[in-house]
């Protein structure tokens, strides 16, 4: 509360956050105690055993209080990062330890130099401390133990559960602000941390973390938002499988998309950023530039998702890690496969983050390109090789290309991630330091820019439709139950026959793939939900779908209602970036329910999977 005073006090009742500090020390405690403290109170008279006991009491301890100090010694890193108390992000990331430990000794090392010598000392002191507690627990009587241990195990009980209501008490207790940072504070990194991996055996079966809806009724709704008449729909009325019709197009085009990491709307000079990408800024005058696309989260996992899936953004994992989605599960590689595409995926580092390389393999891309592939490139850096060298063999791939078989190319960029790292006397540097954000971006986009000039000579150039588009923004942070403001992306779509035209309406990444396909003249059958932006309502205003951390934002033109966990709905006003609440409308409010709802009905009933076996 000291080091973020000015984020809290500007809070109502701020001090709350200590007396759910409190409480929630106190349920982590009563947890971590209760086995320990049961199996001390009955230590047997036999040596044996009592060792056995005592042995297994004094790891736990020690194993848990150091777990304890290490997720807090943590947390003001991560906060740093993601603007919350570490979650399933925290056990995620350290799936790849290498890339981890050199971002954090690059990004916080005294923090880590700190932090490794507090639990060195730290391990000193338990010793310490373990014998003592063990020593004072001898002169207890047999009697005197199993007198005081229904007492004992009641309180730890009632201090585990915090509550007398019918459900104990859970992190949704703590949300008592507008601002979701605050509302973590108050619990422990510890809590948050297993909660999350506990929750990870649930969250793709549950579906009423928002309040319940009649499945029926969700997907009416769904449905009539879509703008689609009913007679494309299909049979299944439990799915929203609909034949998407456009004007066919005589020659079959490519399709490259350049997906940007961490590129939100702040660096673009176009949309009112900082101005560190001279090149898109160029290049949007070219297209069709979306001035008002909003991200559906805050990592790359969900931004892939949004833009090659389709599929809305839920409260459990992207669906690239989900078990259900690991085959037959529609992507934008597998409706162009029924085009008869050739479809892959570039990436300048390790394939297997994020699961990305098993995902697309297993539905509809015919090959993988990662970091282990180049030879010979200009630069490789801590998280691969640089965008230049990235682009350069998107070039490569279609030059080389079946020009007999249109051609699909994802490309995952990835300097702009920390340390930032990226060739020399490539740009003139935005800060003097380097390795920044900002001038990582600027050679992110001078990368961006180079691909272009390249492209326009050759033959491929005037069939093939180029998409630039952010995974999301760096850093999302904000006093908001969702920041709506660091979710807003650029977006770049340029083609043949597409004139230089700005889209100022709200849009998602969810409605780029169905916008890509009328543009590109592709008739087909596919469940996407999103909207092809040329085929809605004049008076449409427009919807995006954000989720943040397990807060789900539904905005439609300026209005948002964000759902929080075991919460009652509430609505805002978004406007010049900032959330102002007003009364809920309960219409919109139930429409926002449905969005929320539906991406985890589909997925646990099957009704995103292809019809076509792509694998065959």
């Amino acid at each position: 509360m000291g080091w973020l005073f000015e984020r809290v006090g500007s809070v109502e009742n701020a001090l709350s956050v200590l007396l759910f500090g409190l409480r929630f020390d106190v349920i982590v405690i009563c947890i971590i105690w209760f086995i320990p403290a049961v199996m001390l109170f009955m230590l047997p008279k036999n040596k044996l055993l009592s060792l056995m006991m005592t042995g297994i009491s004094k790891f736990w301890l020690m194993l848990t209080t150091l777990l304890i100090v290490f997720l807090e010694i943590s947390t003001p890193a991560f906060i740093d990062q993601y603007d919350t108390r570490p979650n399933r992000i925290f056990f995620e990331y350290l799936e790849t330890p290498f890339e981890v430990i050199k971002t954090s000794i690059y990004e916080y090392p005294w923090h880590f130099v700190v932090a490794s010598f507090l639990l060195m000392g730290l391990i000193l002191y338990l010793f310490k401390l373990n014998q003592k507690i063990f020593e004072a627990l001898n002169p207890w009587s047999i009697k005197l133990r199993l007198l005081f241990l229904p007492v004992l195990v009641l309180l730890l009980l009632i201090g585990a559960r915090s509550s007398f209501d019918h459900r104990p008490a859970n992190a949704s207790i703590a949300a008592f602000s507008n601002d979701q940072l605050v509302n973590k504070l108050g619990l422990n990194s510890i809590y948050t941390v297993l909660s999350a991996a506990y929750n990870l055996k649930h969250e793709d079966s549950r579906n009423d973390i928002y309040g319940k809806m009649d499945s029926t009724k969700m997907l009416q709704i769904v449905k009539q938002h879509m703008f689609i008449d009913e007679s494309l729909f299909s049979e299944d009325e439990t799915s929203t499988r609909h034949k998407q019709t456009v004007k066919s197009s005589a020659n079959v085009p490519n399709l490259v998309i350049i997906l940007q990491e961490s590129l939100g709307a702040g660096f673009v000079g176009k949309l009112g950023g900082l101005g560190v990408t001279p090149e898109i800024d160029k290049l949007s005058e070219e297209g069709l530039w979306f001035t008002n696309l909003y991200a559906t989260g805050t990592r790359s996992a969900r931004g892939i998702e949004a833009v090659i899936t389709g599929f809305p953004p839920s409260p459990s994992r992207s669906v690239l890690k989900l078990g259900l989605a690991q085959q037959n599960f529609v992507t934008l590689a597998s409706i162009l496969k029924q085009h008869n595409f050739d479809t892959q995926f570039i990436y300048g580092g390790e394939g297997h983050f994020d699961n990305m390389s098993g995902f697309f393999l297993a539905n509809g891309f015919d090959k993988v390109i990662d970091q282990n592939d180049y030879e010979n490139e200009n630069f490789r850096g801590t998280w691969g090789v640089s965008d230049e060298d990235l682009l350069n063999r998107v070039n490569e791939e279609m030059e080389k290309s079946d020009v007999n078989k249109p051609q699909f190319i994802l490309a995952f960029s990835s300097s702009n991630h920390s340390p930032f790292e990226f060739p020399d006397n490539r740009i003139s540097l935005h800060d003097e330091d380097k390795h920044t954000v900002n001038n990582a971006v600027k050679y992110a986009d001078y990368a961006v820019g180079e691909f272009f000039k390249k492209a326009k000579t050759k033959p491929y150039w005037n069939n093939t439709y180029f998409m630039v588009v952010a995974d999301h923004d760096t850093r999302v942070f904000g006093a908001s139950l969702v920041p709506v403001n660091k979710f807003h992306i650029p977006g770049l779509i340029i083609g043949p026959d597409i004139a230089a035209q700005t889209y100022t309406k709200v849009a998602s990444q969810i409605d780029l793939a169905p916008t890509l396909l009328s543009l590109m003249g592709l008739s087909g059958e596919h469940p996407l939900i999103g909207h092809d932006i040329n085929a809605l309502p004049e008076n449409f205003m427009g919807r995006a779908l954000m989720q943040y951390g397990n807060n789900h934002a539904y905005m439609s033109g300026s209005d948002v209602v964000i759902h929080v966990p075991e919460k009652e709905a509430r609505q805002f006003s978004y406007r010049d970036r900032i959330l102002e609440e007003k009364p809920l409308d309960e219409a919109l409010e139930e429409i926002a329910k449905a969005h929320a709802l539906w991406p985890m009905f589909a997925y646990r009933e099957g009704k995103y999977l292809s019809k076509i076996d792509i694998a065959n």
